[in-house]
């Protein structure tokens, strides 16, 4: 074998190694072809959607292009939203009149394009997402239609766009202390709201993640309870305000029971919890009637919910048990806290109200049935209920709720009443 000669395997096939070779990223010419495509059916989105599914365009590589050109009508330099160079159409979300009525159209022909490429779904987070960054770079009237896009594209349920693609984003400092964010929420709340309940747009807030964050996106200037019903009161907003002042009021009342039923387990002294009631009821301007029924619901939890009394009703017979509960109620409820309950019973409807409310609470827990006369009495003579408050109920109470069993079993007491009423 010559030296120049090199050995051969005879009959094996020798693989070359295969490089990755990337197609060249050319956006702009995608960009420029989906202008093409609006202007060759002037703008028309039935026939856009069409000549769009019939193309071979890489709608897999350039779908934030896609999405840049639909909103505003042709490529934005990166990190911004200001026009790059290259065709542009004036059919985009950004040009067209700010109402519901002409925005509806590309919502609905989004969804189209969605539904045939969903993959498409995370194109459109992120062009949404990057838009809303930067309101700031945007006029108020195309803000506006910004906003008008996001709730329609929310009430027609386009393909799964989740809701913190939308909330998180605004909540960038200087949008929103500039007031940007306010003004975008409130346009989306109000397109929002044409088609949709206020539990739709409550559902929508909780996945968000913002349901009970709503004055982050007010300024700080004017974030408080107040600035909130003032500034939707203004909008015309007014199941949203009440629906706010719904949840302020539960959470002080939440607040509220923890702070009493933390002071009665520790055995407070009862004018330190009568201040306490007082003060969270100036705070949060809490009506009469709701105390009432709260003092009630704390005082019973106290006695049939805690570990202790629990643990002695589940070894004790049911005669014997209502035999407990009865001398709770007469030894240790009325004697104890019959100041606090006799504080803010102050007239005939609050006591009335009381009376309804041991009603409820023995008419819905089998094991208190047959001692609400005992609980009425007690009541009575500690000074709570007075007498024309018990005749009241006895004769022309309104809740029927076993009404019919307990005027029966209070008959005797009330008998005695008349007795009493009839010597004196």
């Amino acid at each position: 074998m010559s030296s120049k000669e090199r050995p051969t395997l005879g009959g094996t096939r020798i693989k070359t190694r295969k490089r990755n070779i990337a197609a060249p990223l050319d956006p702009a010419a995608f960009a420029d072809a989906v202008v093409q495509i609006y202007l060759d059916n002037a703008g028309d989105l039935e026939l856009v959607a069409k000549s769009i599914e019939s193309s071979d365009l890489n709608f897999s590589r350039y779908g934030d292009t896609f999405f840049e050109v639909v909103f505003t009508g042709g490529r934005t330099q990166p990190g911004t939203t200001k026009p790059d160079e290259g065709e542009r159409h004036p059919y985009s979300i950004i040009d067209c009149e700010p109402t519901r009525e002409v925005i509806l159209p590309s919502v609905i022909y989004i969804q189209k394009i969605l539904r045939r490429r969903p993959f498409l779904i995370k194109n459109l987070e992120n062009v949404m997402r990057r838009f809303l960054q930067s309101l700031e770079l945007f006029e108020e009237n195309e803000s506006k239609k910004l906003a008008i896009f996001t709730a329609l594209a929310f009430s027609q349920k386009l393909s799964g766009l989740p809701p913190e693609t939308v909330f998180q984003p605004l909540l960038k400092d200087n949008l929103v202390s500039k007031g940007i964010v306010l003004s975008f929420i409130t346009d989306f709340f109000k397109v929002y709201l044409v088609d949709n309940s206020l539990d739709d747009l409550i559902s929508i807030l909780k996945r968000g993640k913002m349901e009970e964050n709503l004055l982050e996106f007010f300024p700080s200037a004017k974030r408080s309870a107040e600035g909130f019903s003032e500034h939707f009161t203004k909008e015309g907003l007014i199941p949203l305000v009440e629906y706010n002042e719904k949840k302020i009021f539960e959470v002080k009342l939440k607040e509220m029971k923890s702070a009493l039923t933390t002071q009665i387990a520790e055995e407070v002294d009862i004018t330190e919890v009568i201040d306490t009631v007082k003060q969270r009821v100036k705070d949060a301007k809490l009506p009469d009637i709701e105390i009432v029924r709260i003092l009630w619901d704390i005082l019973m939890d106290a006695v049939q919910w805690s570990g202790k009394n629990q643990q002695q009703n589940a070894n004790l017979a049911l005669r014997q048990r209502l035999k407990f509960l009865v001398n709770w109620f007469l030894c240790t409820m009325v004697k104890t806290w019959a100041q606090l309950l006799n504080t803010f019973c102050t007239n005939g409807k609050l006591e009335l109200e009381l009376v309804y409310k041991v009603q409820m609470q023995c008419y819905e827990d089998a094991k208190l049935m047959k001692i609400f006369p005992e609980i009425v009495r007690s009541l009575y003579y500690q000074d709570v209920l007075a007498e024309d408050t018990i005749l009241h109920w006895f004769r022309k109470g309104t809740n029927p709720k076993g009404r019919q069993a307990f005027v029966k079993a209070l008959e005797p007491f009330v008998n005695w009443l008349e007795e009493a009423e009839e010597e004196e």
